[in-house]
């Protein structure tokens, strides 16, 4: 939508998603990301963290379960997402504003980590398991050629499905 504030945060989990279910059974996985930037010191030669950044984040539906089942604590992030502020009392009563990521797209971060993607066996969305903290596994489709590693429906000419056989032609 027009005029909202879509942010990229790079951090880390501080716990595991905590997948919760509303009233009408639609799941919400909620988790925090902590984001410190560093900085070098020239004088002191060497690094130095930043204040860090706690942002709660939020995911809905069956994207909440795949973020559930892939995601781990200490796991480095990408997420990218729309920022929300919301208004509530405390139990003092005090006015207080949150402001929280509604996450539209969130994986792991490759720069300390690999990760296997495998999708994911319901409506065709994706999740990935591996990574920092070895997330769970993800159900595996078999009759999808991309799902996994000389799956059938994939022939050995598929560069896609052999990781490291890597040529100069495109697979398709």
């Amino acid at each position: 939508m027009a005029g909202e504030t879509v942010i990229t945060v790079v951090g880390n989990l501080t716990a595991d998603p905590e997948l919760r279910y509303t009233q009408n059974g639609l799941p919400v996985a909620n988790f925090t990301i902590a984001s410190t930037p560093r900085t070098f010191d020239r004088q002191a030669n060497e690094w130095k963290d930043g204040d860090a950044l706690f942002l709660r984040a939020s995911v809905w539906r069956e994207f909440a379960e795949h973020v559930a089942g892939s995601l781990t604590k200490g796991m480095r992030v990408i997420a990218s997402g729309r920022l929300r502020q919301r208004s509530y009392q405390d139990r003092e009563g005090q006015n207080r504003t949150a402001i929280e990521l509604e996450v539209d797209e969130i994986g792991p971060s490759l720069r300390y980590a690999t990760a296997q993607v495998t999708r994911a066996a319901s409506n065709g969305g994706g999740g990935f398991s591996g990574g920092q903290g070895g997330g769970r596994p993800q159900q595996q489709v078999s009759d999808e050629p991309w799902s996994t590693p000389g799956s059938s429906g994939s022939s050995s000419a598929d560069a896609w499905s052999t990781p490291g056989s890597f040529g100069d032609d495109t697979p398709f």
